[in-house]
């Protein structure tokens, strides 16, 4: 395929451009910075005339005048975002992801563009948690609870994507609910959380490799369906050495458990992840 990837740039996708080009598919990123001549266009999402005019093609189609224009993509991985809460306002981080969002997936669906996933959020479970969590593990199956503009964004994305593709049947928007992203380079910070529990509850101590978020993005592309569906997107395991009982007595004491926790496997469910997409991470810190 011909995958745009917006937020190509990005810790998560610098991994992701890689990973697709890997398997054999051609991939652009669209994003703000990046490096000329390396499969890059420079796009500000907030504009909807450059977003459209790029989806159509980065440059003049070579489809004479009496041809009919045809989608320059076949796929589109969005991840361009202000990607936490408190890097800039909270009014900035809304006007400029939301509109972004709008704007990417309108603009995809002028253009043609029928394969769409992107980057949702682990926050719409309801981090940082200082409520605790309906039950542990958490899964897709709650109510969204966002706790910051940041995730009320990525809620209000997700509802967005609900309604496009019931406007148009034949489109696919998959929304990944990436944890926390880490390259390898991280990892050499985590034997410091297990000294204080809290360092790390505040999303059930999750973590996602970028090797094994790139590998959920692939599955999502690949997979052959329309409509709208979430995933939590998290490593198989904790960022933790301290056994999962241990934690979730001392910090969510009372919080029901509606499993066997194991010792150290994720709280951020990625069932639904393995049995739908056929995601199976790879990684981890250990």
């Amino acid at each position: 395929m011909k995958i745009a990837v917006t937020g190509g740039s990005g810790k998560l996708g610098r991994t992701v451009v890689a990973v697709l080009r890997q398997t054999g598919h051609e991939v652009v990123n669209l994003d703000l910075t990046g490096q000329r001549w390396s499969g890059f266009v420079q796009v500000d999402l907030t504009n909807y005339g450059e977003v459209i005019d790029t989806f159509f093609g980065e440059n003049d189609p070579s489809a004479g005048p009496d041809q009919a224009a045809t989608p320059a993509y076949d796929a589109l991985v969005h991840l361009a975002a202000i990607p936490a809460p408190g890097i800039v306002s909270d009014v900035a981080t809304f006007h400029n992801n939301i509109l972004s969002t709008f704007n990417v997936f309108q603009a995809a669906r002028r253009a043609g563009i029928r394969n769409i996933v992107y980057a949702s959020s682990e926050t719409t479970l309801g981090l940082p948690f200082d409520v605790p969590p309906p039950y542990i593990p958490v899964d897709e199956d709650y109510p969204a609870r966002p706790e910051s503009v940041y995730s009320l964004v990525k809620h209000l994305e997700e509802q967005m994507a609900i309604e496009l593709v019931r406007w148009d049947p034949k489109l696919k928007i998959i929304a990944l609910r990436f944890s926390n992203v880490m390259d390898p380079e991280d990892y050499a910070e985590f034997p410091a959380f297990d000294a204080d529990a809290n360092l790390r509850k505040w999303n059930l101590w999750g973590y996602i490799d970028g090797r094994d978020g790139a590998q959920a993005v692939l599955k999502a592309l690949e997979l052959d369906t329309t409509g709208f569906d979430r995933f939590i997107i998290a490593a198989a395991d904790t960022v933790m050495s301290r056994p999962n009982a241990e934690l979730v007595a001392e910090v969510f004491p009372g919080v029901p458990v509606t499993r066997e926790l194991g010792e150290h496997d994720t709280l951020l469910s990625i069932e639904k992840a393995r049995r739908v997409l056929g995601y199976d991470p790879q990684h981890s810190w250990r």
